[in-house]
């Protein structure tokens, strides 16, 4: 390694080492930066011995790199080392690890300080929720010393308890910049404005710096286009979907209709699950399978009692929805089960099939095997008339992507229930807060989704798919503290 290596020139592709004392949230920052699930966090110190690489791709092309580094083990003696130091102070990391590369004492020092050595720059992280210590003033100390570009990191552990003000004072003395970046919270709203700060740390750097910047917010745009795509394509197929199946003169048709229905929601069901893979995957949860909280609506299934009670619009709204459909469709808009224990809907969903979901009782008993056609010898479940049903799968798509893009990838845990979730009552999905001209969108849609025109209303499916892109851009920016 030569002198020039310590310059403060960045690579072609920017390296960050996260640096630390052990236990401080390290893995756990490096694995929300760089959406990577797989990297081992625990909270058992000194779990990370060796240096470990993680490059953020986007579209083939590596973004930036970030090292998960062993905490600091001797920092006082290290700095000791350092101040007494009298060479050429751009090689001053490559003389400590080749002093003491055969020196376990200074193991996991030599370690952490290799990247640092090779021309990354410094993220070095610390537990907001603690008191600055002696080691911490010695550590700071040294990273000053190195002369490279460095991040101070503040990650919170525990909300109880904030030391930040005397962090922020001492980060003051020995660094670029200072960050509050809580890996068990940070959105990836979060991380862009984090790489934000980043740019700033050093004017050589800030060039590559705002293309990382312009490469992830690209790719966050990217993400809900298609995130949109996979919605509209899932509830179109999942509202115009049917099953038919020939019956035996011999057979039970009462058994064979209530086999068909079944299968009838397992495929929807398949439908909604495809769905939540493909966002799931768009935004790199691929260890985490999304094991929801238990407060979690979606915990409940498609076509159960309390997803139809929680999710959807108001019994006033649909009412109004249905006004607009006009006709013989108005007729199913009625779902707000006045009158239908669901009790009784279990217990003939199967015989009436999906497109009977919770209907009034007078309204189920006038049409009569609502969503099952009786052709000759065949019988067909769907598709499902009942415009409740687009605003159920809506939600549900809505709330999902909600969940995973608030999901860090650095977290392990499940987190507590949102305020507002303990009323039994009150609908909990996004389509009871539409405005009126974003449900009347929405019945346009169902009319053209399932109406028995030769020429598709592509007006009403652009205006959808529009009204979907604008609920996701919404949640988002909910994520944003």
């Amino acid at each position: 390694m030569t002198s020039g290596s310590m310059t403060t020139k960045p690579m072609a592709v920017p390296e960050f080492a996260v640096l630390g004392h052990p236990n401080e949230g390290k893995s756990s920052v490096v694995s929300t930066l760089t959406e990577d699930d797989q990297i081992r966090v625990s909270p058992v110190p000194g779990e990370t011995t060796v240096c470990r690489t993680y490059t953020v791709t986007m579209d083939g092309r590596d973004i930036i790199r970030f090292v998960d580094t062993p905490g600091f083990q001797v920092p006082r003696q290290t700095l000791a080392w350092f101040r007494a130091y009298e060479g050429d102070p751009h090689r001053i990391l490559e003389q400590f690890v080749l002093t003491h590369k055969s020196d376990p004492f200074f193991a996991d020092e030599c370690e952490l300080f290799a990247p640092v050595a090779g021309g990354a720059g410094i993220i070095y992280v610390v537990n907001g929720s603690r008191p600055v210590r002696e080691d911490d003033l010695a550590e700071m100390e040294i990273l000053r010393l190195t002369g490279r570009p460095r991040m101070a990191v503040i990650n919170s552990k525990n909300s109880e308890k904030d030391y930040t003000r005397e962090w922020r004072r001492e980060f003051r003395k020995h660094f670029n910049a200072i960050r509050i970046f809580n890996s068990n919270t940070a959105n990836f709203h979060e991380r862009i404005s984090m790489l934000e700060s980043l740019t700033s740390i050093d004017q050589e750097w800030e060039p590559i710096l705002k293309q990382v910047v312009r490469a992830f917010t690209q790719e966050w745009e990217k993400r809900n286009r298609l995130t949109c795509a996979y919605i509209t394509h899932a509830i179109e197929k999942s509202l115009v979907f049917s099953i038919s199946r020939t019956v035996d003169d011999m057979a039970d048709p009462v058994l064979a209709r209530e086999n068909l229905s079944k299968t009838y929601r397992e495929k929807v069901r398949e439908i909604e699950t495809s769905l939540f893979h493909h966002i799931r995957s768009l935004f790199k949860h691929q260890v985490y399978e999304v094991s929801l909280p238990g407060y979690s609506v979606l915990q409940h299934d498609l076509f159960a009692q309390q997803t139809w009670e929680l999710l959807g619009l108001t019994g006033k709204q649909l009412a109004a929805a249905g006004a607009v459909l006009g006709g013989t469709m108005g007729i199913v808009a009625d779902t707000a089960a006045h009158g239908l224990s669901f009790g009784l809907f279990t217990a003939i969903g199967g015989i009436l099939g999906a497109g009977s979901a919770v209907m009034g009782g007078r309204r189920m008993a006038r049409r009569n095997l609502a969503g099952i056609r009786l052709g000759g010898d065949r019988i067909r479940v769907g598709p499902n008339e009942n415009l409740q049903f687009l605003y159920i799968l809506l939600d549900r798509a809505l709330i999902y992507y909600s969940h995973i893009i608030k999901r860090p990838h650095g977290r392990r845990d499940m987190g507590k229930p949102p305020a507002g979730q303990d009323d039994p009552i009150a609908k909990l999905g996004f389509s009871a807060r539409m405005t009126p001209a974003q449900r009347r969108i929405c019945v346009r849609y169902f009319r053209a989704v399932t109406g028995r025109r030769l020429i598709r209303d592509k007006k009403a499916e652009l205006a959808f798919a529009v009204l979907v892109q604008t609920l996701l851009e919404e949640i988002a920016k909910q994520t944003i503290t």
